[in-house]
């Protein structure tokens, strides 16, 4: 599918069944199978189901959506390569990266206003290479 200028479009459906625990334990996976059905009947290109990560799961939403799967990741969640042997077609960090940055960023302003010192500071990234991340790349 593409928009109007051509631009290829991958519409990801997202259900939150198992995010937001909708319905009764026993019923999440037939609510977010039927859901997910739905999508892709309506032009969906693949389905995105957050809160999720257990193999068993994870293998019954790959063998149950007739669309490529995506499922959000979190500390402790299967690594990529697991995932990928199990059939899900993207993960998702969501906003994992930027909580992280965030957490850095407590701890470097309490370091300093409590001891006043600065190894918190020792992995950061130097000008050149910050700069090297906004470089246009063809």
């Amino acid at each position: 599918m593409a928009d109007e200028a051509g631009v290829p479009l991958f519409i990801n459906a997202r259900t939150d069944v198992y995010l937001a625990s909708v319905g009764e334990p026993e019923t999440l996976l037939s609510e977010t199978l039927e859901r997910a059905a739905a999508y892709v009947v309506a032009g969906a290109n693949g389905v995105f189901v957050p809160g999720v990560v257990d193999f068993e799961t994870v293998t019954a939403l790959v063998k149950g959506i007739a669309a490529p799967l995506n499922v959000m990741v979190w500390p402790g969640a299967p690594s990529v390569e697991e995932f990928a042997g199990l059939g899900v077609a993207r993960i998702s960090v969501g906003a994992a990266i930027a909580q992280s940055v965030h957490a850095l960023t407590r701890r470097a302003a309490r370091e300093v206003l409590a001891s006043g010192t600065y190894t918190s500071f020792a992995d950061g990234l130097s000008y050149p290479e910050l700069n090297g991340l906004f470089e246009r790349r063809s």
